[in-house]
């Protein structure tokens, strides 16, 4: 029992002397989710959203689920051939992300402003919002 209450007191130090380390965990998880995104990795898409996840293309005024989200990835694998994306965290404030995204396609590029909600590991909620037709501002 002592050997948990030390384990608890470490933790909770950690968390007190290091107050970034959430926000940290949760640049990690967009890390992930830009990567599996691009190589089209079903399987690391479905571990990072969370089973209620929504994904939201606040442009097209489009809302999906989980399971919608993970239906419409033949034709996304068709659409990132060769995609390249490059994207910075702007901020994490209260468990949501905010990420400035370049969309390099082959063809085009375009540039986003996406919000990751994450609890955990695993992202709740991602609103994209197109902010331009090519990456110039990025």
């Amino acid at each position: 029992m002592m050997a948990g209450k030390h384990l608890a007191a470490t933790l909770l130090a950690t968390v007190l002397l290091f107050p970034g380390l959430p926000a940290f965990a949760d640049q990690t998880v967009v890390e992930r989710w830009y990567a599996a995104l691009v190589t089209v990795d079903e399987d690391a898409l479905s571990n990072l959203l969370a089973e209620d996840a929504e994904m939201k293309l606040l442009d097209l005024g489009v809302v999906q689920s989980k399971p919608e989200f993970l239906a419409s990835l033949d034709e996304w694998r068709e659409a990132a051939k060769g995609l390249v994306v490059r994207h910075r965290v702007e901020g994490t404030e209260d468990g949501v992300t905010t990420v400035l995204a370049c969309y390099d396609f082959p063809a085009n590029d375009v540039l986003m402003r996406e919000t990751f909600a994450i609890s955990g590991t695993r992202i709740v909620e991602n609103i994209q919002t197109r902010l331009a037709e090519s990456c110039e501002a990025y």
